[in-house]
């Protein structure tokens, strides 16, 4: 995805990803968050506020939508590298072989990787701030809900499993391609049922409320998740739309950062 979704040059990558991160932060040892995906000229102000709150952990766990609809329905990628201009990102094959064993629903699978966008837009943030950080790519493309609450409970399970700390990502693009005004009111639906750490919540108002969310299936899952390891707080550090950037304030696409500490 460099050069489409971001610079594809490191000097150039670095620069873009440094207009939106701010440095020396105080930063919170999360369990979770939920980080938009666009091109980061339109997502990046939002993904980088987040990532600059966090404290850098092991692994990262990136569970993001399947948009191609390649590879398995549950798709983990479980051994191998991750390389972006800026850096190679290893796969933590300690967890990701906990996940194979601990949930059922899950598939080791390449096919489903090979040309998403939704993880592979997270990894500039974490090679600016991190050369070490771990990460385990996983792909959802369809799950019910009793299914997400099986597969975050067994997520918790496995983290448990692992001596050092991981941070569960879910990304996910907002509304798309309505006004502004409809975007953010059906967006606040959506980011109050996160923020309230309520995953039946999220799952039921999408699909009630059409919030054209394409990551509420890994939104769900992660805040399952975090709720089994303990997760008391959930905080929306920035919202915006795609107009910002566009001027089509006809046709938006939502971006929303939230830690969950």
């Amino acid at each position: 995805m460099a050069g489409q979704f971001y610079h594809g040059t490191p000097a150039k990558l670095s620069n873009q990803v440094h207009q939106y991160v701010t440095d020396n932060l105080p930063r919170e040892n999360a369990l979770g968050m939920l980080c938009p995906h666009a091109g980061l000229i339109y997502s990046g102000s939002v993904a980088g506020s987040a990532y600059s709150r966090i404290a850098l952990p092991e692994t990262f766990l990136l569970i993001g939508p399947n948009h191609t609809g390649l590879g398995a329905r549950m798709s983990l990628m479980a051994e191998g590298e991750w390389e972006i201009p800026t850096g190679v990102l290893t796969i933590d094959e300690r967890l990701s072989r906990r996940l194979v064993a601990n949930v059922p629903l899950i598939s080791s699978d390449t096919q489903a990787h090979l040309f998403e966008h939704s993880l592979e837009v997270q990894l500039p943030f974490i090679t600016y701030f991190s050369k070490q950080s771990k990460i385990v790519p996983l792909t959802v493309m369809s799950a019910t809900l009793a299914e997400c609450r099986e597969i975050g409970e067994n997520i918790a399970k496995s983290i448990r499993e692992v001596p050092y700390p991981v941070v569960i990502v879910a990304s996910s693009d907002m509304s798309h391609y309505i006004s502004e005004d409809e975007a953010r009111k059906k967006d606040k639906m959506a980011i109050n049922r996160i923020v309230s750490l309520d995953p039946d919540g999220l799952y039921h108002t999408v699909l009630k409320e059409q919030v054209s969310m394409c990551g509420y299936l890994p939104a769900t899952i992660m805040l399952f998740a975090v709720k089994y390891l303990g997760a008391r707080e959930a905080k929306l550090i920035k919202y915006a739309t795609s107009a910002e950037v566009s001027g089509d304030y006809d046709h938006v696409v939502g971006y929303a950062g939230v830690i969950i500490v």
